[in-house]
């Protein structure tokens, strides 16, 4: 008797490697063509490109700066999305996230320092899961769709801050609409000063400790997600509601961790601009980083 091939199994080395490969090359490739249609060089834009990124120091430091956001706003997203949940409400949980930073910050001023970052993430995490526990029990319990529920809570994270920022939490000291900036000493340090040191110089760029805080975080979420019951859990949700239901799991429960854990990762953001880089909470801080990082964790599958 021969047996049945699964033909629509794909070696992971494909899914993972060639994929992701094959979509970064056809986006330069796009990209070129709308270049070239303006009237412009390709091959020297990617060349700036490259060099701008990766070519120097400084410009290296500034690429993973930027990945660091990109890095919590793309594990929210991938979180929910194995639980077939659409959050795309990172934008907002991202910016009351970095609200959480602040506020404990502020109000610990004095404290030991150690005692201020570790409440600090766990603030901006406590705050973005918050955030999101609203549009995951009406999805769960109400059936309103996390699509519409998380852009609506986008606008309503960013009235309540502009709220905030003008009339409650304001450096009236200053005419932007912006807090005071927190406590010098509980800033984290920046790479270029932990180089400095070391008599190293990296040149200038807001890179700082939070992107080793990404890749550990990295790590605990792939950790979760592959090997932890939770995990496990929320991907036979997503692969298939009626049959996890069948094997006694709760499709309600594990949407409502799903999302909150999406949440807590997308406040992260929150210390990678507050306590690494402005210090301070000024109006849309999160610069479109929630919305990129969609296309990074469906980039990065």
């Amino acid at each position: 008797m021969v047996k049945a091939v699964d033909k629509t199994k794909v070696p992971w080395w494909v899914a993972n490697v060639i994929v992701p490969l094959v979509n970064l090359i056809l986006a330069l490739f796009v990209s070129g063509l709308f270049i070239f249609i303006a009237g412009e060089n390709p091959y020297q834009a990617l060349k700036l490109i490259i060099y701008g990124s990766f070519g120097y120091l400084e410009g290296f430091g500034y690429t993973l700066y930027y990945a660091t956001n990109f890095i919590f706003t793309g594990l929210a997203f991938a979180v929910a999305f194995h639980c077939r949940l659409f959050n795309i409400g990172g934008e907002g949980q991202a910016y009351i996230g970095g609200l959480g930073v602040f506020l404990v910050g502020y109000y610990l001023t004095g404290f030991p320092i150690s005692i201020v970052w570790i409440l600090a993430i766990a603030g901006s995490m406590l705050f973005g899961a918050a955030w999101a526990a609203i549009p995951a029990y009406l999805q769960a319990y109400r059936g309103s769709h996390v699509v519409i529920t998380t852009i609506m809570f986008n606008f309503i994270a960013s009235a309540l801050m502009v709220f905030l920022l003008v009339d409650v939490i304001r450096d009236t000291s200053q005419m932007g609409p912006h807090t005071v900036p927190l406590a010098e000493e509980q800033w984290f340090p920046m790479f270029r000063e932990i180089a400095g040191w070391f008599g190293m110089k990296v040149g200038y760029s807001p890179l700082n400790i939070t992107f080793l805080l990404s890749i550990l975080v990295s790590l605990g979420v792939w950790f979760l997600i592959w090997r932890t019951k939770w995990g496990y859990e929320m991907r036979a949700v997503g692969h298939n509601t009626q049959a996890a239901i069948y094997a006694g799991i709760s499709p309600q429960r594990n949407i409502i961790l799903a999302m909150l854990i999406s949440g807590a990762l997308a406040g992260m953001l929150g210390v990678n601009e507050i306590l690494g880089v402005h210090h301070e909470v000024m109006v849309n801080f999160p610069a479109g980083y929630g919305f990129t990082g969609i296309a990074v964790a469906l980039m990065g599958r």
